[in-house]
């Protein structure tokens, strides 16, 4: 459970990032965070995964405060953004041991994992490549194995699917619909309205740091009147984007 209670995030005097945003996520959901480059999504998901500190609110991941409890916080998340730089220098098979060792998980549990979570994107005949020498979808769903594996009840993915061809998002998107319905709680964030009208159980649109509108697509296109989602969204932003 995600719950994020009056959130606001100030930089400097004069400039409010997010502001005053409240939204709460249940287990099996996925909630998707929709809105242009700028609206604030990656601040909120920095903030819920506790590298920023809020100026204002409280977020609680699965009960627990994300300014008091911080590390047991990073114990129930796992936290993924296209801004995660991976040792160039290592390959796949060092760096998912490397994290196994920093959580401490059993090597027999961490190695059967590894081998089907590798089998499962087709890392397998790269385990040994130097990440330098991989392409970027590569990297991405090695980030996402690594992201995971102390098998954490949340999950937190900021534009999961950035950059990535068609065929290995399907395999990204694939994989988030089967841990939600293992019972994890997703939270993403994107721009891409394809992405978030077939994957997210509901969606708040965010505009200017502020969420405008939260429900389903169906719900979102009753409240704006639109027959399509990609018109509801920019209906919400037209009314609720201030120039300047």
């Amino acid at each position: 459970m995600i719950e994020v209670t009056n959130v606001s995030k100030r930089y400097s005097s004069d400039e409010m990032i997010v502001k005053g945003v409240s939204f709460s996520v249940k287990p099996g959901m996925i909630y998707g965070l929709l809105g242009p480059n700028g609206a604030g999504k990656t601040t909120l998901m920095q903030m819920m995964a506790t590298l920023l500190k809020p100026t204002e609110g409280t977020i609680k991941i699965c009960g627990k405060n994300a300014l008091e409890d911080t590390l047991e916080i990073h114990k129930l998340i796992g936290f993924l953004t296209t801004e995660v730089k991976l040792d160039p220098l290592s390959t796949p098979n060092k760096l998912y041991d490397f994290f196994a060792d920093l959580y401490d998980l059993p090597k027999e549990d961490h190695e059967n994992r590894k081998y089907m979570d590798f089998a499962r994107f087709g890392i397998l005949p790269f385990a040994d490549k130097r990440i330098v020498d991989l392409s970027t979808g590569m990297k991405q769903k090695i980030s996402i194995c690594i992201s995971l594996i102390h098998n954490p009840p949340v999950i937190i993915f900021d534009e999961p699917t950035n950059g990535l061809d068609i065929l290995t998002s399907k395999q990204v998107t694939d994989y988030l619909k089967e841990l939600a319905k293992d019972g994890r709680t997703i939270i993403m964030s994107t721009h891409i309205f394809s992405l978030a009208e077939s994957l997210c159980d509901e969606i708040g649109v965010l505009v200017d740091g502020r969420i405008v509108a939260s429900g389903s697509v169906r719900e979102l296109c009753e409240l704006t009147g639109k027959e399509s989602f990609e018109d509801a969204f920019f209906d919400l932003y037209t009314k609720n984007h201030k120039e300047g």
